[in-house]
């Protein structure tokens, strides 16, 4: 299994130590990080687990956490499994009744302000998740892409923009 970051100073091969990550999560200036940045969306990915490195794509099962974060509302976590039969996706769920209030990512899309967790228990999923190389945690509840309504991730032109949060 080959695995790779795209996260603040730790991008390509391998992934940081949970304790090079851990003041992301935990500490009054990751929110504040993230706010002076605009710098919202991080990575943590592999390719090749249950033993399928030597596989075509197609075959080859490969994962990515990606975690998107508000200094507001928390951060939004979204694993994908996929290749070799899998196409899972998984999003964090906190407050499903707030599916319809959006705010802007960094890259300009709308992201639903229900599947924001409180930074602590994003990093207590994201600590698990690279403890476990990469299963899916369950520190948090998560909910599947598929049980989700077409409208959740609206198209950004679709929409008028005012300040950093939509209805």
């Amino acid at each position: 299994m080959e695995k790779e970051s795209y996260f603040d100073i730790f991008r390509g091969r391998g992934w940081p130590t949970p304790s090079q990550l851990e003041r992301y999560f935990l500490t009054p200036l990751a929110q504040q990080w993230v706010r002076e940045t605009r710098s919202d969306c991080w990575a943590l990915s592999a390719e090749g687990l249950e033993g399928t490195g030597q596989l075509s794509d197609n075959e080859r099962v490969d994962l990515v956490l990606t975690m998107t974060a508000h200094p507001d509302h928390g951060v939004l976590l979204n694993y994908r499994k996929f290749g070799g039969g899998y196409k899972d996706t998984f999003f964090s769920k906190r407050d499903l009744s707030r599916l319809q209030e959006w705010v802007e990512t960094a890259h300009g899309d709308l992201f639903p302000v229900g599947l924001y967790v409180p930074f602590e228990s994003a990093w207590k999923a994201v600590k698990e998740f690279m403890e476990t190389d990469g299963q899916m945690p369950k520190s948090i509840e998560w909910v599947a892409g598929d049980d989700l309504p077409a409208d959740a991730f609206p198209d950004p032109a679709l929409r008028t923009i005012s300040s950093g949060e939509h209805q």
